[in-house]
């Protein structure tokens, strides 16, 4: 049986990303819920970009962002992604690796209605991913969009979250000479229980 105590302890790794982020939101000067997401494309070659994690559910992650994207279409195409937070305030550091689902529903409606009115049209109107030939040309398009679609605009189609359900989920805080503290939660499908493993750092 994996010992684990002080930092590492609970039955829920769930509930011990959501006690880690509370901490790094007090801590942490900017974007506590930053993440690097990890997808790869049809030839297998990996991509990574910051984008911001807005929930730890009782099961998953939740993030958000344009469904006609590079992201996405690696997303949609392989079904699966992974993701780190660091929190250099802390010394630690949680990494996931799961199957992805879009979330495309009233939550996603909901939190894009929690949106500023600007970043709301700024979702219609960014063709994310896609060559723009200026500054300018993006700002006309959020202009068009705003006199389009008014101060209350919608949920864009192309627009919603995804929901990734962990196999994995490793966390890490930093130890002194490097001999840091690793446990791996892993399991076979999303519906096994989980195996706890201590790693060597």
């Amino acid at each position: 049986m994996t010992i684990r105590s002080g930092l590492f302890a609970g039955d829920d790794p769930f509930a011990l990303a959501r006690a880690w982020m509370v901490e790094a939101a007090q801590k942490e000067p900017s974007d506590p819920n930053a993440i690097a997401l990890a997808t790869v494309d049809d030839d297998g070659l990996p991509n990574v970009r910051m984008v911001l994690l807005k929930e730890i559910e009782a099961a998953a992650f939740v993030f958000y962002t344009n469904y006609e994207s590079r992201k996405a279409a690696e997303i949609d195409g392989a079904g699966k992604a992974a993701f780190v937070l660091h929190w250099k305030s802390l010394a630690r550091q949680i990494r996931v690796r799961g199957l992805v689902a879009r979330e495309d529903g009233p939550l996603a409606d909901a939190y894009y209605r929690s949106r500023s009115l600007k970043s709301r049209l700024g979702a219609w109107a960014s063709r994310q991913s896609r060559p723009l030939a200026s500054r300018a040309d993006l700002m006309a398009e959020v202009a068009r969009m705003t006199a389009l679609h008014g101060v209350n605009p919608d949920r864009p189609p192309h627009w919603g979250g995804y929901r990734i359900t962990p196999l994995e989920i490793e966390f890490w805080a930093d130890g002194a000479f490097r001999l840091h503290d690793r446990f791996r939660w892993s399991r076979k499908s999303v519906d096994a229980p989980w195996t706890i493993t201590r790693l060597n750092p």
